[in-house]
């Protein structure tokens, strides 16, 4: 799929210092945390990471979505949540490479509505939009 032009209304923007064992801040202050491999993958575990980071952006702007679908349908998504599992592994070709669970609860409607909802959701949101294709993304309606 050819990359679609975007009309941009924000820009964020931060910066990294020492890559994955450093620290990572914005440009505006908001935003300043220190960021450590995982255990997992041979860190200490002392900061965030940057799966983690982006597991907060993706359920943030999934819930966005998710809201945005929600009105047009007249749907009442109140006590929404959605839950981001962001894992990182090697690929077939030795690279690194990343895959996202999407999980969203959607308490005030039945499960058919959820899901179609999820599925909008997913056409919306510019997290689901930037990965499509690069990644794996599944999604479960809980």
């Amino acid at each position: 799929m050819p990359i679609q032009p975007v009309d941009v209304a924000y820009t964020a923007v931060a910066t990294a210092e020492n890559g994955r064992d450093g620290r990572v801040a914005s440009d505006d202050g908001n935003l300043d945390v220190v960021v450590n491999p995982p255990k997992e993958l041979g860190g200490s575990g002392a900061g965030t990471n940057p799966e983690q980071l982006f597991a907060a952006g993706y359920s943030a702007c999934f819930q966005g979505a998710l809201g945005v679908v929600a009105r047009q349908a007249k749907a009442d998504i109140s006590g929404s949540t959605v839950t981001a599992e962001v894992g990182i592994g090697k690929t077939p070709d030795g690279g690194f490479g990343i895959k996202v669970a999407l999980t969203t609860r959607i308490p005030n409607v039945d499960e058919a509505t959820a899901r179609a909802l999820v599925e909008k959701a997913h056409q919306v949101c510019p997290y689901s939009n930037a990965t499509r294709g690069n990644i794996e993304v599944t999604l479960t309606v809980g």
